[in-house]
């Protein structure tokens, strides 16, 4: 069975040698068994958990999330609407910045439209950041 040193389970995940220790901190992955010489030694079953752990990270999950999600994975019996609840919740935030950037990105369109350099006196986008009163994007 292939075993992986912690540096060659950070190249194989793409996750940072301090990261994995600060997961094996928090309970996220267990630590792994060290050689005689105290090397730590992780298992291919720890590889496919960090490479979880790494996917649900970039899909913005929380640490919280992917405690539970990791739980849910560990107990194959449960039910899987906790999955659903917590993958609903992040689609929900998704959302939500979405919104937010498309207020901002229609604030700035509107900040730029009509902008002829000029002076800073007359600068319509000092104007606006200066004065939130001129914006009209909740953001």
């Amino acid at each position: 069975m292939k075993e992986f040193s912690i540096g060659e389970l950070a190249g194989a995940t793409g996750v940072k040698v301090p990261t994995i220790r600060y997961y094996e901190d928090i309970g996220l992955m267990p630590l792994a068994p060290r050689t005689g010489g105290g090397q730590r030694r992780y298992s291919a079953k720890a590889r496919d958990r960090l490479g979880f752990i790494a996917h649900a990270r970039e899909m913005g999950f929380s640490l919280d999330a992917i405690r539970s999600l990791i739980d849910l994975s560990d107990h194959p019996e449960k039910p899987c609407h906790g999955a659903d609840r917590i993958a609903a919740d992040r689609l929900a935030d998704v959302e939500r910045r979405i919104a937010r950037l498309t207020r901002l990105k229609s604030e700035l369109e509107r900040m730029l439209e009509g902008h002829r350099s000029g002076i800073a006196a007359d600068c319509r986008i000092i104007e606006v950041l200066s004065d939130h009163s001129h914006c009209e994007a909740d953001h």
